[in-house]
């Protein structure tokens, strides 16, 4: 009885071994069959960096539009192309439309002249665009405006509420 056991046991471990070499044969096989990929190569390109034109709007001073751009060079597929492009409205356009700029406040009314100035210094310059550092624009004084007390403005709250209170 033991002599069918130790057999049996014997030919389990024989199958286990056997599997175990099976498997440890196959990874072997997988990993040969991998090839090893080369590193791409890279390209080197004669190609020249794009260059950009203004925005243009399609339609307008502002919004939606669309710019060119041109690269130079003899391996270059793609010389030319065209990119979607947009100019925010609330920009000062006077300065150009892909330029940004940060503005102080107004300064006195110049009697002579009965024009406000302020400066601008860049803020931001959309794809490349060739900005002024600094500009400063004028505008007409305008006419002086006495603010509104406020206590008028309480003295109308106050009788609605009594008006409201009595109904």
């Amino acid at each position: 009885m033991q002599t069918q056991q130790y057999l049996q046991q014997r030919r389990k471990f024989a199958a286990a071994f056997l599997a175990f070499i099976f498997i440890l044969a196959a990874v072997d096989t997988a990993e040969a069959g991998k090839k090893e990929k080369p590193e791409k190569k890279v390209k080197k390109s004669d190609c020249g960096e794009w260059q950009w034109s203004v925005c243009v709007p399609t339609s307008g001073d502002c919004g939606l539009g669309t710019r060119e751009g041109t690269r130079t060079g003899a391996e270059c597929k793609q010389t030319m192309k065209t990119q979607r492009c947009k100019i925010p409205c609330n920009w000062k356009k006077q300065f150009g439309a892909e330029c940004k700029y940060q503005f102080q406040a107004w300064g006195e009314c110049d009697l002579n002249t009965a024009l406000k100035t302020r400066t601008g210094s860049l803020k931001r310059a959309l794809h490349n665009a060739d900005c002024q550092k600094t500009v400063t624009i004028s505008k007409p004084c305008g006419k002086l405006t006495k603010p509104k007390p406020q206590e008028s403005k309480k003295k109308k709250k106050e009788g609605k509420k009594q008006e409201k209170m009595l109904d």
